[in-house]
């Protein structure tokens, strides 16, 4: 009986301790479900759709597509956003790495200069960004003046089209480079110590015990981060939004456009839900390929 009386009370505690688990994966679900898949779904029914939110919406079908594909500023837009990101993989990529490198063989004051790293990250991305255009002012800028006073050319910086896409790189990369600075920095923190001891006994230089030590443990993570980084790269508006304008061609970007469908020139949030389900399709797609060619990386 008393075995009974056990067995029967511990039963009762693990449907208990499973009924307290789906309570918590229940409310994760509805959160997702109303935050983030309604939204999406909600979008993509939108994008079949002509609607400016006054009246009532209008079903096109594949017009808001074809609209898109017709816009003289689609590739603009398009080859914009590569360029945005292909620079922010220069900067935005390997120098935080290489900061996280620099951090992690500090001796002293280690936590004043994390500090520093991560500051920008704890800023308003506006806030960021109008710091910046005060740099970039092309009259009494900071950047500008500083030139002036060492008898060198000033520049346009975010005016002039040879320069604006670098110089909105590198407001996202001082901005953003905090957070992925910090996550190499915990990585390069699990490597065993005993790995370095060993190369430096064979003599390794400081170059072969980063590529043979540093990039082989640290690879799974720098793949990771380097989707990630995509991903965010690919999305980018504030910068040019805040620094150029959105009828500067030489910075449209793919959300510029969007931006300009959905509040500008069109007002039109069907045409704008449109070239957004575009760039999530491109997103995915790139996602799905790059997580099928680097499947089980880490694991070699």
């Amino acid at each position: 009986m008393a075995v009974l009386t056990h067995t029967s009370a511990r039963r009762r505690r693990k449907i208990g301790d499973n009924a307290l688990a789906y309570a918590f994966l229940a409310a994760a679900l509805v959160c997702f479900a109303l935050f983030s898949w309604w939204p999406m779904l909600r979008g993509i029914m939108l994008s079949f759709q002509q609607d400016n939110l006054v009246t009532d919406p209008i079903w096109v079908g594949l017009d808001n597509y074809e609209r898109v594909f017709d816009d003289p500023l689609f590739l603009t837009a398009w080859w914009n956003t590569l360029k945005f990101t292909g620079l922010a993989l220069v900067f935005g990529y390997l120098v935080p790495f290489a900061l996280a490198i620099l951090l992690n063989e500090l001796r002293h004051f280690k936590g004043y200069f994390r500090l520093a790293v991560y500051l920008p990250v704890m800023l308003p991305p506006i806030v960021s960004v109008l710091l910046w255009q005060y740099f970039y002012d092309p009259g009494a800028g900071l950047f500008n003046t500083v030139l002036s006073g060492l008898h060198l050319p000033t520049s346009a910086w975010t005016q002039d089209a040879d320069t604006a896409m670098i110089s909105l790189v590198l407001v996202s990369t001082w901005a953003n480079m905090g957070s992925a600075t910090i996550i190499y920095l915990a990585g390069l923190q699990n490597i065993p110590g005993e790995l370095y001891e060993a190369a430096e006994i064979d003599g390794a230089s400081l170059w072969q015990r980063l590529r043979y030590v540093t990039f082989p443990q640290m690879r799974f993570l720098l793949l990771v981060m380097l989707l990630l980084q995509v991903i965010a790269t690919m999305q980018v508006f504030i910068e040019p939004y805040q620094l150029t304008g959105t009828t500067t061609p030489s910075t449209i970007t793919v959300m510029i456009l969007v931006y300009r469908y959905a509040f500008v020139v069109n007002q039109d949030f069907g045409l704008a839900a449109a070239m957004s389900v575009l760039l999530f399709i491109v997103l995915a797609l790139f996602s799905a390929v790059y997580l099928r060619l680097t499947r089980g990386q880490e694991d070699t």
